[in-house]
C-alpha cells in the first residue's frame, strides 16, 4: 500500500497539473471506485462538473482536493485514497485507455485529463464536506479524514504531544507507529526501516520508551520518509507510479524490508522476517534485540 512518500509524490504532481483547473466532465466506469460516495456515481459526477480544484492537499495517506466555483469555496473536497494499487494519472486526452481505468475527469481547458486507475479496486474517490481542523484554528479538512493524525513531516507536527501519547500506550511499538490516529503516513515498509535505523525491535512496549529514545526514533522516521520522498517513493512492481507513470526507486536503499536472509548492512547478521498482523516484519536480530531476549540476557 502506498505510504507517505508515495502519496506525497502523487500530491506534488497533481498540484502542478490540476490545481486551478475547472472540471468539464466526469466519467465513472467502475462502481467500486466510488463506493464510499454513498449518493452514487451520478451524484458525484454532477457535483464535480463546474467545480474548480483550488489545490491538492494530503493528510497521511489520503489526498484531498478542495473545490470552489465562481462564488468562492464550496465547503467540500474530492478525497482520493490509493488503496493497494490505485493510481492517479495525468494523461493527454488521446492517450490509450489503461486496462483498469475506473474514473476519468476532463477539464474545460481541453488539456491533460485526470484518470483514476486501480487494478485491485481497494482505492476510491468520494466527495465530502470540509470541517475545521480540531488541532489547528483556521485550517480545514474533509470530515471523513478529520480523525487522522498529522505526519512527522508536517511543519506543525507536535513532537511533545506525540511522545506523551506514545508513552501512554502498552501496545507494541510497531503497532503504535502504524496507528494512523497517533501518527499518520507510516506504513509497514517505513516502520521497519525506521526501527532498524533506531536499533529498536518492533515488539518493544511503547510505554517503556524514554523521551530521548522517542526523540531519536522520530528523527530516524523523518530521515527515512525524507529519503524515500526524494527517491520518489518505493516501487516493487508497476502498481505504484507517480502521475506521469514513473516508478520510485527507494527500494534500492532499503536496509531490512524484503531482505530476509540477506546480511544486515550494519552488522552482516542475516535479516529475519516475522508475521505481524497478517503482514511481514523485517528486522536484524543483532541490531534490534527483541524484548524477550533482553529480559533473558
Amino acid at each position: 500500500m502506498p505510504e507517505l512518500p508515495e502519496v506525497e509524490t502523487v500530491r506534488d504532481g497533481l498540484a502542478r497539473w490540476v490545481a486551478g483547473r475547472t472540471v468539464a466532465d466526469v466519467e465513472v466506469r467502475h462502481p467500486r471506485a466510488v463506493r464510499r460516495h454513498v449518493a452514487g456515481a451520478d451524484d458525484l459526477a454532477a457535483r464535480l462538473v463546474g467545480a474548480r480544484i483550488e489545490t491538492v492537499s494530503r493528510r497521511g495517506k489520503y489526498l484531498w482536493l478542495p473545490l470552489a466555483d465562481e462564488r468562492g469555496p464550496r465547503g467540500e473536497a474530492l478525497i482520493a485514497h490509493l488503496g493497494m494499487s490505485g493510481q492517479l494519472l495525468v494523461q493527454p486526452p488521446d492517450a490509450p485507455e489503461e486496462r483498469h481505468l475506473h474514473v476519468r475527469v476532463r477539464f474545460t481547458d481541453g488539456g491533460r485529463e485526470l484518470r483514476f486507475v486501480d487494478q485491485r479496486t481497494f482505492g476510491g474517490v468520494l466527495l465530502d464536506r470540509v470541517v475545521p481542523a480540531a488541532d489547528r484554528p483556521g485550517e480545514h479538512l474533509p470530515e471523513q479524514i478529520a480523525h487522522i493524525a498529522r505526519d512527522p513531516l508536517d511543519p506543525v507536527f507536535d513532537d511533545a504531544l506525540f511522545t506523551a501519547r506514545l508513552r501512554r500506550r502498552e501496545s507494541a511499538l510497531k503497532r503504535s507507529l502504524l496507528d494512523q490516529t497517533l501518527v499518520s503516513g507510516i506504513g509497514n515498509i517505513y516502520a521497519d526501516e525506521s526501527l532498524w535505523r533506531a536499533r529498536l525491535h518492533g515488539e518493544r512496549r511503547s510505554a517503556a520508551l524514554t523521551r530521548p529514545v522517542v526523540a531519536e526514533l522520530l528523527g530516524h522516521v523523518r530521515d527515512v520518509l525524507g529519503d524515500a520522498l526524494r527517491a520518489g517513493g518505493t516501487s516493487f512492481d508497476a502498481l505504484y507510479v507517480n502521475v506521469n507513470g514513473q516508478s520510485g526507486y527507494f527500494d534500492r536503499s532499503l536496509a531490512v524490508y524484503g531482505r530476509e536472509g540477506r546480511p544486515c548492512p550494519r552488522c552482516a547478521t542475516p535479516i529475519r522476517r516475522t508475521v505481524f498482523t497478517n503482514r511481514s516484519s523485517f528486522w536484524c536480530p543483532r541490531c534490534q534485540r527483541s524484548p524477550r531476549r533482553a529480559r533473558g540476557a
